[in-house]
């Protein structure tokens, strides 16, 4: 008979779960910008989720302070530097309605026009990236192409491909090229009808929607306590959209065009739609109010300011519906010319948060569709 050895090995608390801290990011600045997700995992299941957030930071509140009504423009465009002409057009209005100052007709509705345009290109970004984010390559070379169609009559009209830089405290900073409508007609009717790609490559891809379909919901109750607004928030069937119940700029005309797109089910794939469709009605707007513009008879765009701007003493707030959902400023001022106190409400900002609510309970897996579907900018979150 062989003898045999019996071993014993204890393997004490091993044996019973433990919680693993998962750090995801900082990444480097290349991406859309550096964030850290602090993930607490039992397994595969993750049990809790802490953005955190402060990498970027560079002080733009406490910049507005020591910069005048003109050079503030700069600062407040690149907190999103996907949406640079709504970041200014933010700024603008503020500072127009303490001036109780009436900007030219046709520069309200060049900057409607304008911002719908950005609306197109920042929407584009995310229809390209997201999918990259789950493995496909092919719908980000489409999108670029496409943003580059708009953006070279955003580029011909403003001199910037980024940061436009094209506001100013009562109105545009210039009027428009001669032809530029014709060529943005043009663009835009170009870009909707290769826009079936993104239907065709992306939603009607079975892999893409397996990855997104009942993925990280997120509850009205959720977007109500963080504050989450844009398309993030009318996937989940809250139906509010400034440029329809508080309008501003030429929004209060455009009724018959304005469509605001919702969905009820809450999860990755709703987002994705909404931003979808959402770009579809952008274009009709733009495309509305290239043909308001082609009525209107010539005039100026800007009002004569005085060689130094001062906003009399007196606060308000501004807010808009940025590509992202709502971007709001709050301007205190003392009768100086430069703010006393301007305060930047970033869509960005409140969307990231609900990650905390979105991310524990489901798997690491899953962790990059939602956090690519929630469509936010770091340098948006870290002002």
């Amino acid at each position: 008979m062989t003898p045999t050895t019996e071993t014993m090995v204890g393997i004490g608390g091993a044996a019973e779960s433990t919680d693993m801290v998962l750090n995801i990011g900082p990444q480097h600045p290349s991406t859309h910008g550096v964030l850290r997700l602090k993930l607490v995992l039992d397994g595969e299941l993750i049990t809790s989720a802490e953005p955190v957030i402060g990498y970027m930071h560079r002080g733009a509140e406490k910049l507005f302070e020591a910069r005048d009504y003109r050079q503030i423009i700069m600062l407040a465009n690149r907190h999103d530097w996907l949406s640079a002409f709504s970041n200014e057009l933010g700024v603008v209005l503020a500072v127009e309605r303490m001036l109780g100052m009436e900007v030219p007709e046709r520069a309200v509705w060049l900057r409607t026009l304008l911002a719908e345009l950005n609306r197109v290109l920042n929407h584009l970004m995310f229809l390209g990236s997201y999918p990259l984010e789950l493995g496909g390559i092919t719908p980000v070379f489409y999108a670029f192409t496409e943003r580059e169609e708009l953006q070279h009559v955003m580029e011909e009209v403003s001199g910037g491909r980024m940061h436009y830089m094209f506001n100013r405290v009562g109105g545009l900073k210039e009027d428009l090229p001669a032809g530029w409508t014709t060529r943005a007609r043009t663009a835009v009717a170009d870009v909707r009808s290769r826009m079936d790609r993104f239907d065709d490559l992306v939603l009607g891809n079975e892999i893409f929607r397996g990855r997104t379909r009942g993925v990280g919901v997120l509850s009205p109750a959720a977007v109500h306590a963080y504050g989450v607004s844009g398309p993030i928030a009318r996937a989940s069937g809250v139906d509010l959209d400034l440029r329809r119940d508080e309008p501003y700029l030429a929004y209060g005309e455009l009724a018959d065009v304005l469509k605001v797109v919702t969905r009820e089910e809450g999860d990755c794939l709703a987002r994705f739609e909404c931003l979808l469709e959402q770009t579809y009605h952008a274009l009709d707007l733009a495309e509305a109010c290239l043909d308001r513009l082609a009525d209107l008879p010539p005039g100026p765009v800007n009002q004569r300011l005085p060689k130094v701007l001062k906003a009399p003493e007196g606060h308000t707030y501004a807010w808009t519906e940025n590509p992202l959902g709502i971007n709001g400023y709050y301007l205190v001022s003392k009768g100086e010319k430069t703010p006393y106190r301007l305060k930047l409400r970033s869509a960005s900002y409140n969307n990231i948060q609900a990650l905390t609510e979105l991310l524990p309970g489901t798997l690491v897996s899953d962790m990059v569709a939602i956090l690519g579907s929630m469509f936010f900018v770091v340098g948006d979150i870290d002002k």
